[in-house]
């Protein structure tokens, strides 16, 4: 007979709806501005490897420092860093809005991602501790349901401003909905900020850090343009060894005070998870890119339309997300992430199969498996990352977890564009990467099946000694 689960009480319904919608705030912003790119370039008579930047320039500030954002929260209090983190989403979003020339638009747009960096380590904390222990399932589900969601809605609602009224309404909209999350933040979720923070910031690890992410990032940024070949590129990549190395040395010597503390760094399920994290998103963020370049190229379909060929695939993601939290506390991660590579695999792999002359209507099948997969996997795993390590290091574990997915979408877009530029044309070069793509989800697979095990993770946590 299954056990009662704990019911949500009305407090922890309200500040999971403000957290949700804090969520939906950087998701949305992910997505929302690929549409208004043309746009941007006609009104500041910039050209596209300028403006591109608006997307570029978050992302890139946004992984670079999302480790650093989640220790952050835990040494101080992940309520605390989410409003100076919004805050900062806020102002610069102002600014992007009201941006006179094209370098105040990606300045503001860069530095944003200072401001999301803290926000969603603090809010991935915020919602696991909102949650009853046996309820931890949901809040995987929750999560990534939304960024699912909103990752679909945001190039329809980035398009449908733009048309309206104007690109700069994209940003003008963050203001509303971070206030609202903010308030009801305020008023339903505890204060989890220490009487005295007994670690001190780890200023040599953060710069270190921070130096070989950017590094890496640049690097598989710029592959695309210069090769992987290029000095300029190899230079990156070395600055990238150098940096994490020294990294390393930092951390072994920073005892309590490590970026990264010992119990976080040496749990080996917990980077299992990251490992296939990193092996999914390359296969994620290729569905992501190539399918509307195929739509768009070859089927010649508009921008919009092209987006919206993304739909099965994103409204299948958002929906399997939210069923897959039930699924995980009857079933545990073993069997959900494995359920989800073997879907991401397989719907890759009928993706794959692409000539000159392939209808839209005989790639949805694919789309939807491979949704479903992406949904079943990336909320199991996010939660069966996030409680193997010590509650107290939930944030930092959601943020690293997050630098993962991060890195393996710039590899991915690396690694898959010189696939498709090798090729003999474009239609061959997508069926090409999409066939690696379905391998690298069975890695995937292969990891998770020897990796991710335990019916629940409350019984794994007692095993380990954890807690």
């Amino acid at each position: 007979m299954a056990e009662e689960r704990t019911p949500l009480t009305k407090t922890q319904f309200l500040g999971l709806t403000a957290l949700s919608l804090a969520v939906f705030l950087i998701a949305n912003d992910f997505t929302a501005f690929s549409v208004a790119i043309p746009a941007m370039e006609k009104e500041f008579n910039s050209d596209i490897t300028t403006v591109q930047w608006v997307i570029n320039g978050y992302t890139l500030v946004f992984g670079v420092l999302i480790i650093s954002g989640g220790r952050l929260a835990d040494m101080f209090g992940r309520r605390r860093i989410f409003f100076i983190g919004t805050a900062i989403f806020v102002l610069f979003s102002l600014l992007g809005g009201l941006a006179v020339d094209v370098w105040m638009l990606l300045i503001s747009r860069a530095l944003m991602g200072i401001g999301g960096a803290m926000m969603w380590p603090a809010i991935l904390g915020m919602i696991y501790g909102l949650m009853p222990e046996d309820r931890s399932g949901l809040a995987g589900g929750l999560i990534m349901a939304v960024c699912g969601a909103s990752n679909a809605i945001g190039p329809m609602l980035g398009g449908t401003l733009t048309d309206l009224l104007s690109w700069r309404w994209i940003f003008f909209i963050n203001v509303p909905i971070a206030i609202l999350a903010c308030f009801v933040c305020w008023r339903v979720v505890a204060d989890d900020s220490p009487e005295e923070v007994r670690e001190r910031i780890d200023y040599a690890g953060v710069t270190a850090l921070t130096v070989s992410l950017f590094g890496l990032l640049v690097a598989l940024d710029l592959a695309i343009d210069f090769g992987f070949k290029s000095p300029l590129i190899v230079a990156l990549f070395s600055i990238f060894l150098l940096f994490m190395g020294l990294f390393v040395i930092i951390e072994r010597n920073a005892g309590k005070d490590a970026l990264i503390p010992q119990d976080v760094a040496s749990n080996s399920k917990f980077f299992a998870a990251g490992i296939a994290t990193l092996l999914l998103s390359v296969v994620f963020f290729a569905a992501l890119l190539y399918v509307p370049q195929f739509l768009t190229k070859v089927r010649d379909y508009s921008a919009m339309a092209s987006g919206m060929g993304l739909l099965p695939m994103m409204i299948v993601f958002g929906l399997v997300s939210y069923v897959s939290g039930s699924l995980y506390e009857r079933l545990g991660a073993k069997v959900i992430v494995s359920a989800g590579t073997v879907c991401m695999c397989a719907g890759m792999f009928m993706l794959s199969h692409l000539h000159e002359d392939t209808q839209y209507t005989s790639m949805i099948p694919g789309l939807m498996i491979l949704g479903a997969g992406i949904g079943l996997f990336y909320s199991t795993i996010t939660t069966a990352a996030i409680t193997v390590v010590d509650p107290s290091r939930s944030s930092l574990a959601g943020a690293i977890l997050y630098m993962f997915q991060i890195a393996g979408g710039a590899l991915g877009l690396g690694m898959n564009t010189t696939i498709v530029v090798m090729a003999p044309d474009l239609t061959t070069g997508i069926d090409r990467a999409f066939t690696v793509n379905a391998y690298l989800a069975l890695a995937g697979l292969i990891v998770c099946i020897l990796f991710v095990s335990g019916k629940t993770i409350e019984v794994e946590i007692e095993e380990e000694g954890i807690l």
